[in-house]
């Protein structure tokens, strides 16, 4: 006998009001978008169209059919074991800091860690015809990136990828002379070692599902670069505050994601500390997940 069918909001009304994925998956919609999704779509337990989000192949399809149908996108594509982003959580970022702007359309973005999945590129772009200038350590992931842009028009003026040639650098050998941003974004790595990764990984798999016997680091994707970093996400956003004090001149505004709400305290001691002018910390909620944007500036705006 089934279960009770579930009742589900028509509306995640925590992510931003601009943000396209505030409705519940528009299955056939997507297919028309992208046909080959179709086959990963089954009718689950409660009578809903679904797909397995335990599965890769079909993570990764549904991410193509929604930036297919909803970001102008004609190809899209990652190498095996890369990061599949969260698609709505990425577009809230991207909305959140239109609003500092005020939805300008001449912004000019540095996105520290592109990735080989280009979505912060994609979504600025497309949303708002924003530039962007991608950076990362991995020349894979750049190269996947630059196959994206390649083959999508919309992008092909509007993104330039760099990549960052020393691990420990962040902002310099990225940010040319005289070059001026008017803001930096950041996903950086949640992890301080694998170990970490992986159990997280697994505490998303249980919150999905009691589902704990599955590879942890294979169902979500991510190099080891994109999930962890020796000192974690704290570490990182130091490094990057104190850089960002190097090139104070050089962008308009800062951010970084913070996942986790106890380095908040550290991160705003750390920007007070190298004297920024203005400081924003952007709550953000994604269904069971909560985050966080902080914005900083040393300059008088």
């Amino acid at each position: 006998m089934n279960p009770q069918k579930k009742s589900h909001s028509k509306e995640k009304t925590e992510l931003h009001q601009r943000n396209k994925h505030r409705k519940r998956y528009n299955f056939k919609k997507l297919i028309e978008s992208c046909s080959e999704l179709k086959s990963f779509v089954k009718i689950n337990n409660y009578g809903d169209e679904s797909i397995d989000f335990f599965n890769p192949e079909a993570v990764k399809m549904l991410n193509e059919a929604l930036l297919k149908h909803y970001y102008n996108i004609r190809y899209w594509d990652i190498p095996k074991n890369y990061l599949c982003p969260p698609i709505p959580s990425r577009a809230d970022y991207i909305h959140y800091i239109a609003d500092v702007f005020q939805q300008k359309n001449n912004v000019r973005v540095l996105d520290i860690g592109v990735g080989a999945n280009c979505i912060y590129p994609i979504i600025g772009v497309n949303e708002y015809g924003w530039s962007f200038i991608g950076s990362d350590i991995d020349v894979m992931a750049i190269s996947s990136a630059q196959d994206i842009i390649d083959k999508n028009e919309s992008l092909k003026h509007k993104v330039e990828l760099r990549v960052q040639k020393n691990p420990q650098d962040i902002f310099k050998g990225i940010i040319k002379e005289n070059e001026i941003f008017d803001i930096t974004i950041c996903n950086p790595p949640f992890h301080s070692s694998l170990q970490e990764a992986q159990s997280g990984t697994l505490r998303k798999l249980k919150n999905l599902k009691n589902k704990s016997k599955v590879k942890p680091i294979l169902n979500f994707g991510g190099q080891s670069n994109e999930l962890w970093c020796d000192g974690g996400e704290a570490k990182f956003v130091k490094n990057m505050i104190y850089d960002s004090r190097r090139f104070s001149r050089s962008s308009k505004w800062f951010s970084t994601l913070i996942s986790k709400e106890s380095n908040l305290k550290l991160i705003h001691k750390l920007l007070k500390k190298v004297e920024v002018k203005e400081m924003k910390t952007i709550p953000m909620c994604q269904g069971n997940k909560t985050s966080r944007i902080v914005i900083w500036t040393f300059m008088s705006l």
